[in-house]
C-alpha cells in the first residue's frame, strides 16, 4: 500500500482541529448564554440584561449553534475516517466537506464580528463600569473572541478539506 500523497492532511490532524473548533464554540456558547448584567433604569429600577436583549448577540448564539452542529457532525465523520482508514461516504462527500467548511466558517466569522461591533458600541455609548454591566460586556467579548478562534479552526479545516478535492487536469 502506497503512502498518501504529500498534499493530503492526516485524518488525525483534521480530527484535532475539529475538536479544537468544537471546544472553542462550546465555551463561547456557554459564556454567551450565561452572561448577565444589572443596570438601573429611572422608570423600572434595576433591569437585568441578557444576551437575548441584543440582536447581535442572538446572531452570535445562532452562528455558534450552527457551527457546533456542523462541527459535531464533521467530527463524527472524521472519527470514522481515523478509526477505519476510509472516508465515510467515499470520495463523494469531499465537496460537501469543502463547501460546508466554507459556509460555516463565514457564518461563525460574521457572528463574532457582529458581537465585537455590539460590544464596542455598548462601550462607546455607555459608561459600563458604573452601571454594573461590565461583567456582561466582558463576558460577551470573551464569547466573541472564542467564536473568532473557532472561525480560525474552521478555516484551517476548510484548507485541509481543499487538499482532498480531486485534482483537475
Amino acid at each position: 500500500m502506497a503512502p498518501p500523497p504529500s498534499n493530503v492532511v492526516s485524518p488525525f490532524v483534521s480530527l484535532i482541529v475539529r475538536i479544537l473548533t468544537f471546544v472553542c464554540l462550546l465555551i463561547s456558547l456557554i459564556l454567551l448564554t450565561t452572561a448577565t448584567g444589572t443596570t438601573s433604569n429611572s422608570d423600572y429600577g434595576y433591569v437585568k440584561i441578557k444576551f437575548k436583549d441584543f440582536r447581535a448577540f442572538r446572531y452570535l448564539c445562532a452562528a455558534t449553534v450552527i457551527g457546533l452542529v456542523y462541527t459535531l457532525l464533521q467530527t463524527a465523520l472524521t472519527v470514522i475516517h481515523v478509526s477505519t482508514g476510509n472516508r465515510f461516504g467515499g470520495d463523494g462527500l469531499v465537496y460537501i466537506d469543502f463547501y460546508g467548511d466554507k459556509v460555516v466558517s463565514y457564518i461563525v466569522a460574521t457572528g463574532a464580528a457582529a458581537s465585537f461591533g455590539m460590544t464596542q458600541d455598548l462601550k462607546n455609548i455607555i459608561d459600563f463600569e458604573g452601571l454594573g454591566i461590565s461583567h456582561f460586556i466582558r463576558t460577551t467579548d470573551a464569547a466573541a473572541s472564542l467564536c473568532l478562534l473557532g472561525f480560525l479552526f474552521v478555516a484551517i479545516s476548510s484548507i485541509f478539506s481543499s487538499f482532498a478535492l480531486p485534482k483537475r487536469s
